[in-house]
This record gives C-alpha cells, sequence and structure tokens, in this order.
C-alpha cells in the first residue's frame, strides 16, 4: 500500500500537466487556425479540472500504476469543428500534431528540472525531483508515441488523414469509430507495446540529449 502511495505522489503531478497541456494545445492551435470551439466553451485552459476524465485520467493510471502495466490515460477530448478551420485538411494535421508537439516539449522540460536535481544532491527536494522528473520524462513520451500511431481518432490517424491524399484518406478516416477498440484489442494481445516499443526507445534518445 505504501509503495502505491508513493507512486501516486510521484506520478500525480506529471499526469495531470501531460493530459491537460496535450489538450490546451489542440485548443491553442485551433483557435490559432480558425475555429474556436474550444475556446468557447473554456477548453483553452491550463486548468486541469476543464479536462479531467474520471475515468481515462484518474481511474486508468491508478489501475496501470496498482497492476505495473503499460502506464497511459486521456482527457475529455477537445472539441474542434474542423469545417470552422481555414484550411481544413491542412490545418487539421497542425491541430493534431499540437497535442504530441506539447507532450515532447514537457518531456524535455523535465529532462532540464532532472538536472537542477542533479546538480543539487544535497537537497532534501533532489530525490523526490528526480523521482518526479523521471516519471514525467516517461508519461509524456508513452503519451506522444502513442498519440503519433496512425490510428483514427488518434492524433497520428488526424495527421495522416490530413496528409494522405483523399482516396487513401476518405478510407482511414472511416476507420475512426473502431479505433479505440482496435487500440484496446492491441492492449489486450499485447501488441501495442512491440508496436510502440522502438519509437519510445527512440523518442527516449531524443530527450537524453537533454540529460
Amino acid at each position: 500500500m505504501e509503495d502505491i502511495v508513493q507512486k501516486v505522489t510521484i506520478y500525480a503531478l506529471p499526469v495531470l500537466f501531460a493530459i491537460t497541456l496535450h489538450e490546451a494545445a489542440h485548443a491553442y492551435a485551433a483557435k490559432r487556425y480558425g475555429d474556436a470551439t474550444a475556446f468557447m466553451m473554456g477548453r483553452m485552459s491550463l486548468n486541469p479540472l476543464k479536462h479531467i476524465d474520471p475515468v481515462g485520467t484518474i481511474m486508468i493510471p491508478l489501475i496501470a500504476l496498482t497492476l505495473g502495466g503499460f502506464l497511459f490515460g486521456w482527457a475529455k477530448p477537445v472539441p474542434v469543428n474542423f469545417g470552422n478551420l481555414r484550411n481544413p485538411k491542412k490545418d487539421m494535421v497542425w491541430v493534431a500534431a499540437a497535442g504530441p508537439a506539447a507532450n515532447l516539449v514537457m518531456a524535455i522540460g523535465w529532462a532540464l528540472l532532472y538536472n537542477v536535481a542533479a546538480f543539487s544532491p544535497e537537497s532534501y527536494f533532489a530525490v523526490p525531483l528526480s523521482l518526479m522528473a523521471t516519471a514525467g520524462i516517461q508519461i509524456n513520451v508513452v503519451l506522444m508515441v502513442l498519440n503519433l500511431l496512425p490510428l483514427p481518432p488518434l492524433d497520428g490517424g488526424r495527421i495522416a488523414v490530413g496528409l494522405l491524399p483523399r482516396n487513401l484518406a476518405y478510407p482511414l478516416a472511416q476507420v475512426e469509430p473502431y479505433g479505440m477498440f482496435i487500440l484496446v484489442g492491441l492492449m489486450i494481445t499485447g501488441l501495442l507495446g512491440v508496436i510502440l516499443k522502438p519509437f519510445y526507445v527512440a523518442a527516449l534518445k531524443l530527450v537524453s540529449i537533454f540529460l
């Protein structure tokens, strides 16, 4: 029990930041490219309460931490009316990419914080800060890589739909209603970890430049 409480203490803040800033980035990008739907609904916010999903932000990460499995989660999706974008097909790519880009920036930020802890080993906060920074790096890299899978409704799926020619983009877009079922199936079979691992390792190497 003590171990779980310790894990929750270390991971809570990185998880909240990772998911909240990911969604806020989508909202900001959507507004910049012409759709103010999320802004009007108060979702272009750094307030975690605006984005928390009881299941995806709290329950699933807690279960993953308890079982020691693949840690991931999600927030309430930011509403985007792609029809309002100035150039829907092209701008959709930037709106979708904003979330994973925010996770990359946060992973680098946590790496820099890890350096702060490393340079002050005698500080009372050095060990907890280094553990939290490590968690922040891992969580943001996982979320970035997971969301970049070319599977709608994940960000990578929307990016692929925006980049592919229409004859290929249309059938891929039709997968969206089944995307989460496919994702859960990949998780249950263990294939998701196999698919993500090389990209996760590559992304960690990129972030490690800042360590």
